[in-house]
């Protein structure tokens, strides 16, 4: 099969990223064409004037709809695009030169309907957005399966960094309602169909969440809610693993707790492994300070997740409620 590529991305107020992405397809090595698909998601702050100038230099097709959501808005963008293999990006990333060679090379030599890539933190970044990108893909964190080289096989793509074949989208009907979870629930999907996924581990891109403290530890706990419904979805794929952020922010509780009973062992565990991370940190980023944020980063992000895999598993296993009116901020109508 002839691989014509588009390139799928929505948007919702963010015109300063867009730019800032199309500024990086300039600089895109292949000589394979391909079109961009922006989809405006019903935003206020509109892309149109960052895109103009780009009309002559990329093959671009810009979309106003409805606020209706990520995952609503990726499908859209596939319906109308023309190529017949889909490249999935958010709007908060930057694209290495080399990202489409790295893509066409995978895909020619393995051919796989959907693929996921990891993501990076670019040299400009700031600290903060360093110190998150660190907590989010470290594999002393999340157990690297943003991108680690050993989750290759049966890898759930992220769809800030994705590619899906046009047959599997049309088989699958594309991304669901629930946002965050989106991504999991579609590759889950893809499985049951019969479609596998991998992972590319060279087509990577910078990713940049624009996000504060707060705004991250709202987005880990979102991440931990929608969890526990996509086992209640798909229970096959129930892991032990998804408790560790719970059992770990309780066990820093009961350390805590411990002191005062002059019980030091639980406390002195996780100096060590705060410890480990700070030494892994700095190897990693070469900075004392993005280190020393990566500790805040990796507690917000263990809190936050299994605060909110707790709070959803209590309601959903225990209570038996409805996750679309337990809690209809994470679904799109």
């Amino acid at each position: 099969m002839q691989l014509q590529f588009s390139f799928i991305i929505p948007v919702f107020n963010r015109p300063d990223e867009i730019q800032e992405l199309l500024q990086s397809f300039e600089d895109l090595k292949t000589a394979t064409k391909y079109e961009i698909v922006i989809v405006e998601d019903g935003s206020t702050k509109v892309s149109k004037q960052a895109i103009e100038p780009f009309l002559g230099k990329l093959d671009i097709a810009y979309y106003f709809k409805e606020n209706s959501g990520p995952g609503d808005s990726r499908n859209f963008g596939m319906k109308q695009a023309k190529g017949n293999y889909f490249l999935i990006l958010d709007s908060d990333c930057l694209l290495p030169e080399n990202y489409l060679l790295e893509v066409e090379k995978s895909l020619t030599k393995n051919f796989v309907d959907c693929f996921g890539g990891p993501d990076a933190a670019h040299p400009s970044f700031s600290k903060l957005q360093k110190a998150i990108n660190f907590s989010m893909t470290s594999l002393i964190t999340t157990g690297g399966i943003r991108g680690n080289k050993n989750s290759v096989d049966r890898f759930q793509p992220r769809s800030f960094n994705m590619g899906i074949s046009k047959a599997a989208f049309l088989a699958s009907g594309g991304f669901g309602t629930i946002h965050p979870g989106e991504d999991p629930d579609l590759s889950i999907r893809l499985w049951n169909l019969g479609y596998k996924t991998a992972l590319i581990p060279e087509a990577f891109v910078y990713h940049k969440r624009r996000v504060s403290w707060n705004n991250f530890y709202k987005q880990v706990y979102k991440f931990g809610l929608v969890r526990p419904i996509l086992n209640q979805w798909h229970p096959e794929t129930k892991k032990i693993t998804y408790w560790f952020p719970t059992l770990f922010s309780l066990g820093f509780l009961l350390a805590m707790g411990l002191l005062f009973f002059n019980i030091k062992l639980l406390f002195l565990l996780y100096v060590l492994y705060f410890g480990v991370a700070f030494l892994v940190a700095l190897f990693s980023t070469k900075s004392i300070a993005v280190s020393l944020f990566a500790l805040v980063a990796i507690m917000i992000q263990f809190f936050g997740y299994g605060y909110g895999f707790l709070k959803s598993s209590f309601a959903i296993g225990l209570l038996k409620k409805n996750p679309e009116t337990y809690f209809p901020r994470l679904f799109f109508k």
